[in-house]
């Protein structure tokens, strides 16, 4: 066990302590496997990160670090707020990207393109392609319904959206019905549902409101979710549901205020947020 660089920061936020937190080694060179995943477990946060350099031929493709993902029970192959987390952590910490306002990040799904806007403090991952898509099954969708606590009358459209964490995607007819859920999280069980439905907002500034419920990876609700609003909006805006560009809030059920910034652009998807840094220290790993 040695001291090393240890930060926690709050993402999809420009206010600390309003968005989700994530705590981030950044110096994980020589931490075992199980060293790594007891850490995260006492974090007890829904995600840690240990920040590497990058394999032979992660290095070759143009990586500029690797990240392992935690949560407090087990690993994950990408994750949005712990990707753009990491990020942040890496470029406060003096990282410099090979190429001038994209860092590449290495991770279980492969590399990750994140882009840096320095005059806004806000950083963008490209979202990975889907795993998983299509309609979900009637008999699947049902149960979905019933353990959520929603009226099947406010289902306006669902789909598998998963990029990893196993996300089904459930469209509602609005903010207030999103709001609205009362899960059952014994009958959700290990299932990974996020629900989304519109904002009343002014015309030009389109918004939804976002709740993601991630039993598959022992979180109930999460406060502000990267991987499944990129998801989200890779099927949204290609069925027709949201536009190219809008804003997604989520946390609000938490007294959480997280923003999360989509838009679409020559076919890919950027994910983008702000980042604030509200613990630096070290720690002994």
């Amino acid at each position: 066990m040695r001291t090393r660089a240890f930060t926690q920061v709050d993402v999809f936020t420009a206010v600390a302590y309003r968005g989700n937190p994530l705590a981030v080694v950044l110096d994980a060179e020589g931490i075992d496997d199980a060293s790594m995943a007891r850490f995260a477990n006492w974090t007890n946060l829904s995600e840690t990160t240990f920040l590497l350099p990058p394999t032979l031929a992660g290095a070759e493709a143009g990586a500029d670090y690797r990240v392992r993902i935690f949560t407090p029970s087990s690993e994950l192959p990408f994750a949005g707020h712990p990707t753009l987390g990491s990020a942040h952590a890496w470029l406060e910490a003096g990282g410099v990207p090979r190429e001038s306002g994209i860092v590449v990040q290495e991770c279980g799904v492969g590399l990750v393109q994140i882009r840096v806007d320095a005059a806004s403090a806000r950083l963008a991952f490209a979202a990975p392609p889907l795993l998983r898509s299509g309609p979900i099954d009637s008999d699947e969708l049902t149960d979905i319904v019933a353990a959520l606590g929603i009226s099947p009358a406010d289902v306006v459209d669902s789909n598998w959206v998963d990029n990893g964490p196993g996300w089904a995607g459930v469209l509602l007819a609005t903010a207030d019905a999103v709001l609205a859920a009362e899960p059952d999280f014994d009958a959700l069980g290990e299932r990974s549902i996020g629900i989304v439905g519109p904002r009343a907002t002014a015309a030009g500034h389109p918004e939804f409101e976002v709740r993601g419920f991630a039993g598959g990876v022992g979180v109930r609700e999460d406060p502000v979710t990267g991987s499944l609003n990129a998801s989200l909006a890779q099927w949204m805006i290609g069925a027709g549901h949201a536009p190219t560009h809008y804003l997604a809030r989520q946390g609000t059920r938490l007294g959480r205020d997280g923003l999360v910034d989509l838009d679409l652009q020559g076919g890919q998807v950027w994910v983008g947020g702000q980042t604030v840094t509200c613990v630096t220290g070290s720690v002994l790993l």
